[in-house]
């Protein structure tokens, strides 16, 4: 099938076959006009090809399950919130369903077995104080003996639990903590010790436990240790003979309402929740960033392909003056693209394969993927990076080649002697029309702030970039005019030829400049975006947070309620207040219908909340935070369109519905979240049932060493929590973090990179076609290092005006973006990134410019002057 379709593929995209044998022999006697296409498609090949490798393993793979492995179908509740039928956003906490769906599953025909299975996070503990956790710092989960059987775990050694205080580990877990049966744990549950007595040690399934530990204990104490004695986690089914796994699963599905199957590797989705996270994430984004790079395959390529055409210009104009047709041009350069889109997309996959597992890493550093999610490599990637890079490139040669197919043989010969100077007037009209467009949506910014406000301005730069990219020429013609002389006023002589080469050929120059001025203004978004969200992130905490000490837990378990009450009776408390933490999808109308979007929630009590946590309230009062009810930060609120006194659309992590009423809005939603809710309601819905924190402020006159010293004393019967200072309390999730802009960083990178490749490419083919100018300039008296000097002014206006430009088109998304986030129109500038951002631009260029004039000038003028132009 494959064949087929590639055989059908060069049949479209090249008509006749006779026309590869001419493309073939044009391409070996022009190899260096060539070779900026093949590297501009070969890297773009590259680039797809990783996109769509973790797009498939997105799709199709993940992590392989453990616990669940002795299991024909899993089914859980949906994990997931769809805004429509592609699009979806995973819930941040675990939902789960009511136990009696066990029973309705086990009564479905084809069912051998139905088991309703429970996570509970739990520390174990050793009697001499040593804390022992899952493999390669995996967590360890408690669950009732009867989900033993979905593993399934056998009693290797003594006995299965019978009693409360009884546990079975598995056989790992037990060798790492040195425990035998009849020996004394401690578990941990939140913060709450617990002593239970080791009974027995289990085998693993096949496999072992690669990313977790398992203590078993009753079904009863495993329900009371959830806190959900009505609910399960999962739900294992084992198939009965001559049943399959799908045909089970559709069964299910169709006679119990409410309920998700998975087989397969899906079924470790359920197991992980990182995973399924994972795998939604991965799938959004390589898709999305994919699609993306495609455009920008087809725009790279079509500038490579327009400069080679323009300097092949006599060469096309004779053949229009012999009578070649404009369908033959077009059949020409169709057939140069194809074999060269061809070579460069199949060695492009290569280099491909190298960049998926090095986006992975990327990945996993950002926390966004576990370290084991696994990658496929199929031939999808592979065929699908083929069939985009060849149709980009005959895309590209047509537009390209439209110009001078369509030109009469006499204008032809005419115009190959001089480069074109206007540009056509649907570029222009486009490209100053995007610049006002590009503003006004900033300049809305003003009036109408909030998140949506802030993501406007920021997709506002892809106005000014493509703007940018439409009037280049005429950009950096006029930078020439007003700047060329400033720039090269050292050396006069040189100054004047590099400004009389620069703007004899604007065209040319601009080729290369407007993509590295994009370049630029795309990473000065990207870097000084994340630098003022970040920065705001951490001035607002640091400025609202009250508190003397902070009380988080080592085993990142999380702290539990019974801890606030215990330090409220140390003396010299003041205030205590927990900070429960989760993620939350809130509804609103937008234009004709409604959106939805994820923010960073906490949950508060709020007795005299400031003194603790300054949220800066500007409506309402935090104090009336009880029952159904949540405070706003301003950014949300005038984003939802929402008012003291009105109510909300929330979805909790669980994905539970309310309807809260709105209190207060404040302004510090950056350092400590855009949503407030009453601690309790966040505790209950989250899936440990436990506070992220807990913030302390001393009464007036207390020693805070002397506090210290008894918040320690107090906590020793919790051996998990751990008292520190403000610096141990987080900017929340999301709100001036690192992960989310670490992704948006690797995207960046890849992108900024591709349009790296691309400036050197075009910078490297202008300036090597240039070998009978520079042997023409020798003959006539000037030295190699007059030449060089010369060719270094040009550097000089390309940098400087793509830096010029670049940074301009920066400046009203940046605005806008601090405007909308902060109130303030001076975003924060990152000195490091803008110094970083001017160096790789200089690199670039002038370094590609110095090594194409060093090549250039290689051959011995005489034999240059009379080589092929």
């Amino acid at each position: 099938m494959v064949i087929r379709l590639i055989r059908r593929l060069v049949r479209l995209v090249v008509p006749y076959r006779k026309d590869l044998s001419l493309a073939w022999s044009t391409i070996k006697g022009r190899k260096g006009g060539f070779v900026g296409s093949f590297v501009a498609i070969a890297a773009g090949s590259a680039v797809i090809t990783a996109c769509g490798i973790l797009l498939m393993s997105g799709l199709s793979t993940g992590v392989t399950p453990e616990r669940y492995s002795g299991t024909a179908v899993v089914l859980s509740a949906e994990q997931s919130y769809w805004l429509d039928e592609s699009s979806e956003v995973r819930y941040s906490e675990r939902v789960t369903l009511p136990a009696d769906k066990v029973a309705a599953v086990a009564a479905v025909p084809g069912v051998q077995s139905a088991v309703g299975d429970l996570d509970v996070q739990v520390s174990v503990v050793t009697q001499d104080g040593h804390a022992v956790g899952g493999p390669d710092g995996f967590p360890v989960f408690g669950h009732g003996w009867s989900g033993a059987a979905l593993g399934p775990f056998t009693v290797g050694t003594g006995k299965a639990p019978s009693a409360a205080d009884e546990v079975v580990l598995d056989a790992d877990l037990a060798a790492r903590a040195h425990l035998a049966p009849g020996a004394t744990v401690r578990l941990v549950v939140g913060s709450v010790a617990s002593s239970y007595h080791v009974v027995g040690i289990a085998d693993p399934p096949a496999g072992g436990l690669a990313r977790q530990g398992a203590v078993f204990l009753t079904d009863d104490q495993a329900r009371k240790l959830s806190g959900r004695p009505d609910r399960v986690d999962a739900i294992g089914v084992g198939a009965a003979p001559g049943v399959t796994p799908a045909e089970l699963a559709k069964r299910i599905t169709a006679a119990v309402p409410g309920l998700v199957a998975h087989t397969g590797a899906e079924r470790g989705d359920v197991e992980f929740l990182d995973v399924g996270d994972a795998r939604s994430l991965v799938v959004e984004s390589s898709a999305s960033f994919g699609g993306t790079m495609v455009l920008i395959v087809v725009f790279v390529v079509a500038s490579t392909l327009a400069l080679s055409v323009q300097q092949r210009r006599r060469e096309l104009a004779l053949l229009r003056a012999i009578g070649a047709t404009p369908k033959q041009i077009h059949w020409m350069i169709g057939a140069e693209m194809t074999l060269v889109s061809l070579a460069g997309a199949v060695v492009g996959m290569i280099p491909g394969i190298v960049l998926a597992f090095g986006m992975r890493e990327v990945f996993i550093l950002a926390d966004a993927m576990p370290p084991d999610f696994q990658m496929e490599i199929g031939w999808v990637p592979f065929l699908a990076s083929l069939v985009l890079c060849m149709v980009s490139a005959r895309l590209g040669g047509w537009l390209v080649a439209r110009r001078v197919a369509k030109v009469s043989p006499v204008e032809a010969l005419g115009d190959a002697a001089i480069e074109p100077k206007k540009l056509g007037w649907v570029r222009l009209t486009i490209g100053v029309l995007l610049i006002p467009l590009g503003l006004l949506l900033t300049l809305n910014n003003v009036a109408v702030s909030g998140d949506s406000a802030a993501d406007t301005a920021a997709s506002a730069v892809l106005l000014f970039v493509v703007s940018v990219g439409c009037i280049g020429p005429l950009l950096f013609r006029g930078a020439i005019a007003v700047f060329g002389r400033q720039l090269n006023r050292q050396s006069k002589a040189h100054g004047f030829l590099a400004q009389a080469n620069a703007r004899a050929n604007s065209r040319r120059l601009s080729t290369a400049a407007t993509p590295l001025a994009m370049g630029v203004t795309l990473a000065a978004v990207q870097v000084f975006g994340a630098s003022t969200t970040i920065a705001a992130g951490q001035d607002q905490m640091e400025a609202g947070l009250r508190a003397d000490h902070v009380l988080t837990a080592s085993s990142g378990a999380g702290v539990s309620p019974e801890v606030v009450d215990a330090v409220r009776g140390v003396p010299g408390v003041a205030v205590v207040t927990p900070v429960a933490r989760m993620q939350v999808l809130l509804t609103f109308p937008s234009e004709d219908s409604t959106a939805t979007k994820v923010y960073a929630a906490q949950g508060v009590t709020p007795d005299r909340l400031s003194d603790t946590m300054d949220l800066q309230t500007i409506d309402g009062d935090t104090a009336q935070l009880q029952g159904e009810t949540v405070a706003l930060s301003r950014v949300v609120a005038e984003t939802v369109k929402a008012k003291v006194g009105k109510t909300i659309d929330l979805r909790l992590g669980d994905g539970t519905v309310i309807k809260p009423k709105v209190v207060a809005t404040y302004e510090r939603g950056l350092g400590f979240g855009d949503v407030t809710l009453p601690n309790d309601l966040v505790v209950a819905h989250t899936t440990a049932r436990v506070d992220a924190a807990v913030l302390v402020k001393a009464a007036d006159g207390t020693d805070k060493k002397a506090l210290d010293g008894a918040l320690r004393g107090a906590l020793d019967r919790y051996p998990t929590v751990k008292v520190g200072g403000q610096d141990a309390f987080e900017t929340a999730p999301g709100s001036g973090g690192t992960g989310d802009w670490a992704l948006n960083l690797l995207f960046q990178t890849v992108l900024l990179g591709y349009i790296a490749i691309a400036v050197v490419n075009t910078l490297v083919m202008a300036t090597a076609a240039r070998v009978r100018e520079f042997a023409m300039l020798q003959l006539i008296g000037a030295k190699p290092d007059q030449i060089r000097s010369m060719m270094n002014g040009e550097a000089r206006i390309v940098v400087f005006s793509a830096l010029l430009f670049g940074l301009l088109a920066t400046a009203p998304p940046l605005i806008g973006i601090s405007l909308g986030l902060t109130q303030s129109p001076v975003p924060s500038v990152s000195i490091l990134g803008l110094l970083a951002i001017v160096a790789i631009t200089v690199a670039l260029s002038w370094g590609s410019i110095a090594m194409a004039t060093r090549f250039a000038m290689r051959p011995a003028p005489i034999d240059a002057i009379g080589g092929r132009e």
